[in-house]
């Protein structure tokens, strides 16, 4: 249980540095919201007076004239209050309102990239330190390596000019438009088949999990235990994947949750690319539009899933490695 207190009060700092990152950073741009959609009005036709700028102003809850520190601790009481205002380029609908189309479409990429990518850095890891030395290895690390030192940009670029545009698979939304679908399954593989592209680009993006595994793997098989167990007959399978790969995943878990930050960054830009209707998207929207409330909802919401996922990976750590909780109970 202490070991539980201590990570959450160090992930409680961390939210509470990246929400005051997230309030003043948007500030810190040039443009200012209240203006921008006072010239689109102004555009349209619209009269515009003093009156209409502080009527502007009271709808959104933006006061230009009003202190920095007034409106931040307007801005901490808001998000526990699940107030998180109006979305200026897509008024009238609310922020939460403004994500929530594009929020379930993100998880769902990186909920099966980060799956994909877990399982095959995992097993890649451990047969290429068994084979270690061989051609798979030497074949498999540098390609790895390789893939996974390729911005994100150019590796979706790559796949969008070759795979989508040759028309093996579509070059953008996440289902086909306006397609009347017979059944359930039908739509599922619609879903997949538009998501192949995006998943894939995020999952070359970690492939250099590989090397982690493999090192930590290398180090696993140098040890005592192993000469004994094998010393005393037990088969190939039980040493990897009773003991060694049960050690060695210990720091993969810590690393591949640390991770997940750089792989949703790179998730948002591959959605851009391929035209995804996720938060990438949205976002592109929103710094366009200036709008700082969907802007600070969107870096909040991406800031609450790094920290969780950081946050269930110390729990799994916890239970996989008894040294922990021993260590917990000492205090």
């Amino acid at each position: 249980m202490k070991y539980v207190m201590k990570r959450l009060g160090f992930y409680l700092i961390a939210f509470i540095a990246a929400i005051t990152l997230n309030f003043f950073l948007p500030r810190l741009m040039p443009g200012d919201p209240v203006q921008m959609y006072i010239s689109e009005l102004y555009q349209s036709g619209g009269r515009i007076d003093e009156a209409t700028i502080r009527a502007v102003e009271q709808l959104f809850g933006y006061n230009t004239g009003e202190p920095l520190i007034f409106s931040y601790f307007k801005y901490i009481g808001s998000i526990f209050t699940g107030n998180w205002g109006l979305s200026f380029s897509n008024y009238p609908q609310t922020v939460l309102q403004a994500m929530s189309r594009g929020l379930g479409w993100t998880l769902f990429l990186m909920g099966s990239a980060l799956t994909i990518s877990f399982i095959l850095n995992t097993v890649l890891g451990i047969l290429v330190a068994w084979k270690r030395g061989s051609k798979f290895d030497k074949g498999v690390t540098l390609t790895g390596q390789v893939l996974a030192n390729i911005p994100a940009v150019i590796v979706a670029l790559f796949l969008s000019y070759t795979l989508a545009s040759t028309g093996f698979f579509p070059r953008g939304y996440a289902v086909t438009p306006l397609m009347t679908y017979a059944n359930t399954f039908e739509y599922i593989k619609d879903v997949a088949y538009h998501a192949f592209l995006p998943v894939t680009s995020i999952v070359i993006l970690s492939l250099g999990g590989i090397m982690g595994m493999r090192a930590n793997m290398i180090n696993q098989l140098g040890e005592d235990y192993i000469t004994l167990g094998t010393a005393k007959g037990l088969s190939e399978r039980k040493i990897i994947f009773g003991y060694s790969a049960r050690n060695a995943l210990l720091p993969v878990v810590t690393t591949f949750a640390m991770q997940i930050g750089f792989m949703l960054g790179g998730a948002l830009i591959i959605e851009l690319i391929f035209n995804y209707p996720g938060l990438g998207k949205v976002m592109l929207s929103a710094i366009n539009g200036r709008d700082y409330p969907l802007m600070q909802g969107i870096l909040l919401m991406s800031t609450i899933l790094m920290l969780s996922a950081n946050f269930i990976a110390d729990i799994a750590i916890l239970f996989l490695d008894p040294r922990i909780r021993t260590e917990g109970k000492r205090g």
